[in-house]
């Protein structure tokens, strides 16, 4: 008896010290992760940094309007082929070499983009900056849930969530005020010090798990070959669709049959080849399959939100870039703030009415700008920016959680890569649908306008010699002056109604989404992902 309670006295603070080492964050591990999510911050902000500042890369290269898109577009592109790739690179290369490279290549690359002379130059080193370095974001994703403790999730999720959706939200702001004070260069040379931070960071620190190079013997070149030309083709086909008027377009044609050519290839090796480049089987998990569903439609909102905001306030209000960025800093800020509070939320409110609850946010907050007219300032569209931040807040901490902290730790790196896209294909497919609308309904509107201000209406009679007034100084000119200035007046009233419209749209998404919530299983509060390296 005695000695069996010896036994049990001294074995209870083994099993309770063991206990206590699972369920901690090991600081070492938690700086490393704080330096590569400062990488993953780098490579989202670097999708829209430069959207506010086309026009003066423009005039510093010397390129045509034609040619200025594909600043951004050769990025996007290239970035989308890397980021479902990540995944088996990552257990092939291992988390520590396939960061370094990606960290090391994007910090390069950045440096090579702000001294470019030409445009080519310019397309080159900005396509391989967005392939070399679209690796960190999934790979941040992924280790959150492979080197942590699945208690612990309240603190990781908040860091990845915040910088997911902070980085393109104040992207175009930290663009403006550099190209303001500085010039465009440093845009891109703002990488280089903290690039070399987390490259160095990455190959001393990182040590989760071992490389597995007899994946190289076996890597699917067809499969590769499948996947770059159907993301790639697709991401074009999104990107330039709506402004070259889609199929009326012969190379969008060529593009979208080059898209299904490689969509065919690339599912075909996914499905009978011996190794796959990217696994499809967790879209088998329920919870995954409407995780990824959510991410794509916040995709939609926070990339289309970024779009029609400063189109809205440079289109009407007349603002510049700097103006738009201070403007839109609001939901940056409120972003920023919430991101604590959805931590701790997110340790004792089920996760689906967190997301339900976010979702609904930003339907209100969609809601209230359907009443946008040309005279809403910095105030009127203050509130549903709070409320925007929030609402992304409050979804990308559970989401996150939903679709990969319920996957056995050998599926999350794969898996995360395909998280990921869905959120870069959901703003992808959001802006080409958003572009299309807008002309639509824009045309729409404008013909109707055009149809109700006519000879026989007063107000138009009314209105038609106040202007005439207003040129007479003109002389004979001044009734084409004055019908110029009317028809100008319908077509930004045609523009404000079809972006009314857009926020309907947006609304009903939303809401639509919430009401998906009921398809989702409650994550275990102890499942998936974490606990150490692998």
């Amino acid at each position: 008896m005695a000695a069996n309670g010896t036994a049990e006295v001294t074995a209870a603070p083994v099993v309770m010290t063991a206990a206590v080492d699972e369920d901690r964050i090991d600081p070492r591990r938690l700086i490393t992760f704080l330096l590569m999510v400062l990488g993953m911050f780098m490579a989202i902000l670097d999708i829209q940094i430069v959207s506010a500042s086309l026009s003066e890369i423009q005039a510093g290269l010397a390129a045509s309007s034609d040619e200025i898109p594909w600043i951004q577009t050769s990025y996007l592109i290239a970035e989308v082929i890397m980021i479902p790739l990540s995944g088996y690179l990552s257990r092939m290369l291992s988390t520590r070499w396939l960061f370094t490279i990606s960290a090391g290549g994007f910090t390069l690359m950045s440096l090579m983009c702000g001294l470019s002379n030409s445009m080519t130059e310019m397309i080159i080193w900005r396509a391989l900056q967005g392939f070399i370095g679209g690796a960190m974001i999934p790979t941040v994703f992924a280790c959150a849930f492979t080197i942590f403790p699945r208690s612990k999730m309240h603190i990781v999720s908040p860091m990845i969530g915040l910088v997911a959706t902070l980085a393109p939200t104040i992207g175009p702001t930290l663009g403006g005020y550099l190209t303001e004070y500085l010039s465009w260069h440093w845009l891109f040379f703002i990488n280089v010090i903290p690039g070399i931070i987390v490259t160095s960071a990455a190959f001393l620190m990182i040590d989760f798990d071992k490389p597995d190079m007899s994946l190289l013997r076996r890597f699917d070149w067809w499969g590769f070959l499948g996947l770059a030309l159907f993301l790639g083709a697709m991401e074009y086909v999104l990107e330039e669709g709506a402004a070259d008027d889609w199929f009326a377009d012969e190379l969008i044609v060529a593009m979208t049959a080059v898209m299904a050519v490689g969509g065919f290839l690339f599912f075909w090796r996914a499905f009978t080849a011996q190794e796959p480049i990217v696994r499809l089987d967790a879209f088998a998990d329920r919870n995954f399959a409407m995780g990824s569903l959510f991410s794509f439609g916040l995709g939609i909102g926070l990339y289309g939100l970024i779009y029609i905001f400063p189109l809205y306030l440079s289109g009407v209000r007349g603002y510049n870039s700097l103006q738009i960025g201070e403007a839109m800093m609001v939901s940056g800020v409120s972003m920023f703030l919430t991101a604590p509070i959805a931590g701790r939320l997110s340790q004792s409110v089920d996760p689906r009415l967190m997301m339900g609850i976010g979702f609904g946010i930003f339907a209100v907050s969609c809601w209230m700008m359907t009443g946008l007219t040309e005279d809403w300032d910095y105030w009127e569209i203050f509130l549903p920016q709070i409320l925007r931040g929030v609402s992304l807040m409050l979804c990308m901490v559970p989401v996150s959680n939903i679709a990969l902290g319920m996957l056995p730790p050998e599926k999350v790196k794969n898996a995360s890569g395909l998280f990921n896209l869905t959120r870069n294909l959901g703003g992808a497919v959001g802006l080409a649908l958003i572009n299309t609308v807008l002309r639509n309904r824009e045309d729409l509107h404008y013909a109707r306008i055009a149809e109700s201000v006519s000879g026989t209406n007063h107000a138009a009679q009314e209105a038609m010699r106040m202007l005439e007034q207003v040129y007479s100084s003109l002389g004979e000119a001044a009734d084409t002056a004055a019908l110029a200035t009317l028809t100008q007046m319908a077509r930004l009233q045609s523009m404000l109604m079809s972006l009314a419209d857009i926020f309907v749209l947006l609304t009903a998404l939303f809401a639509s989404l919430a009401l998906l919530l009921i398809f989702v299983e409650r994550p275990a509060s102890g499942g998936g992902g974490g606990g150490g390296g692998h």
